[in-house]
């Protein structure tokens, strides 16, 4: 129930919000009761003069076999953006792309609007940059059509009305946070502010039909900054990320209400901007060792597509009481479950070593395919011996030791063999599921411990 003062007017609402969770509560609290996380409350107010929403027609039912599919997908010109999206993007999508300062999200963006342009106008707004430095990095990225238009405009309301009168074919605003709302009357970034800031983009994208782009900050735990209200009201996350001193860059999707979240874009930065990389597989495993200790290449599906990726590993005698268990790129679980296995079913001795498994690239390995190769890796440097360069390994790791069977496994071995691998060791019971065509000689084994004497024959 709204309270009203003296004079009739609503009175001004104080809450406080979760920057992690969205959870509000009506007076500070360490703790958030909706997540849990300590000192994430923060303090804001509704203003009393907010304005009023547009009325809106109200809609009726439709039959479902009477509903018309809207328009195709717009495509940004940008073949590893527009895989991550499920094809391009959406008529009346809302589309927010977080990443690191300096990451390469403005870079990325400009990119695909200026591809975009080719087909229709395109409304870029830079809260963030005046219209000469776009103009500067634009030159940079060789970009020079005449339909995309630089809008140096932190008042949204202002955009916003630009964006009607010009009807483009897509909207970019960079970035989220530093655009403000007269509507929410407090200062760009707030939490009031990135509230109100996203509601009315997400309302003007469904009632116009144009896709709006986002960008947004990460806070230092990786998340987009802001409540995570924000998150569930866009209809796609991304996450640019990369390695600070590494040239490639990962397009990941993290929700995608039109598409799958497990395509994965790949990135190159170059002095012309961001270049797509065709064939990831070769990026990642192209500076190799010659005598590769501790290392194994294992095949893995991003989405759709199988990408050779290298594991590699190390142990080292420890200095503390409880040995360590990093992992760089893998699930610490996986490799705590990896090693456990070793050590109790083979007898690895491995209780006084710390062991450190890294995926090289950048790249994260999420699926128990790879616990076949991340045990050879971990093997190979216990023994300080390296395997064959022309073996490739997949297989889920059971507790007892067993290997189990793995999906899509014609596609990932036709990938190894374009790239000159030879031979593959994987579980016994995947050929009995399926049988692949590829002229990659295929050693099977029924468990962890054969496997190892194979690789290691």
């Amino acid at each position: 129930m709204t309270s009203l003062g003296t004079s009739g007017r609503r009175a001004a609402k104080t809450s406080f919000a979760c920057t992690e969770c969205g959870h509000e509560t009506v007076r500070w609290e360490g703790r958030c009761a909706g997540c849990g996380a300590w000192d994430s409350l923060r303090e804001w107010t509704e203003p009393v003069d907010r304005a009023m929403p547009p009325a809106y027609t109200a809609a009726t039912p439709v039959a479902l076999d009477q509903l018309v599919i809207g328009e195709e997908r717009l495509s940004l010109g940008v073949p590893e953006f527009d895989r991550v999206l499920g094809g391009g993007l959406v008529p009346g999508s809302l589309v927010l792309i977080g990443g690191d300062p300096g990451i390469g999200k403005s870079t990325l963006v400009l990119q695909a609007a200026g591809s975009a342009a080719a087909q229709a106008p395109v409304l870029y707004v830079s809260a963030e940059e005046s219209a000469a430095q776009v103009k500067m990095r634009a030159e940079r990225l060789d970009l020079g059509d005449a339909k995309l238009l630089v809008l140096a405009e932190t008042s949204l309301e202002a955009a916003l009305r630009q964006a009607d009168e010009i009807a483009p074919c897509l909207l970019v605003v960079d970035s989220v946070q530093t655009v403000f709302s007269e509507a929410a009357g407090t200062s760009a970034g707030s939490i009031s502010q990135v509230r109100e800031c996203a509601g009315m983009l997400m309302r003007w994208a469904k009632a116009s039909g144009v896709p709006v782009v986002l960008t947004g900050h990460v806070t230092k735990d990786g998340d987009i900054a802001g409540p995570r209200m924000l998150e569930h009201v866009v209809d796609v996350v991304l996450y640019l990320e990369g390695e600070r001193f590494s040239s490639y860059r990962l397009l990941r999707a993290v929700k995608n209400r039109f598409g799958s979240v497990d395509e994965i874009g790949v990135f190159e930065m170059t002095g012309s901007g961001l270049r797509g990389v065709e064939n990831p597989s070769e990026a990642f495993i192209a500076e190799r060792a010659a005598e590769p200790v501790g290392s194994v290449i294992v095949p893995v599906m991003e989405g759709t597509r199988p990408v050779l990726v290298e594991i590699q590993a190390l142990t080292s005698p420890t200095v503390t009481p409880a040995p360590r268990r990093t992992a760089n790129g893998l699930d610490s679980n996986r490799l705590t479950l990896v090693t456990a296995v070793l050590s109790r079913r083979l007898g690895v001795p491995l209780a006084g070593l710390d062991v450190i498994a890294n995926v090289v690239g950048g790249l994260r390995v999420h699926e128990p395919a790879a616990d076949l190769g991340l045990a050879l890796a971990v093997c190979s440097s216990h023994r300080d011996e390296a395997l064959p360069t022309n073996l490739v390994a997949l297989g889920e790791v059971g507790l007892s030791g067993e290997l189990r069977s793995v999906s899509h496994l014609e596609r990932r071995l036709m990938e190894a063999e374009r790239l000159g691998f030879e031979r593959c060791l994987l579980p016994e019971s995947t050929l009995h599921r399926q049988r692949p065509k590829t002229s990659i000689e295929l050693v099977v084994a029924p468990d962890l411990r054969r496997a190892l004497a194979i690789a290691f024959a």
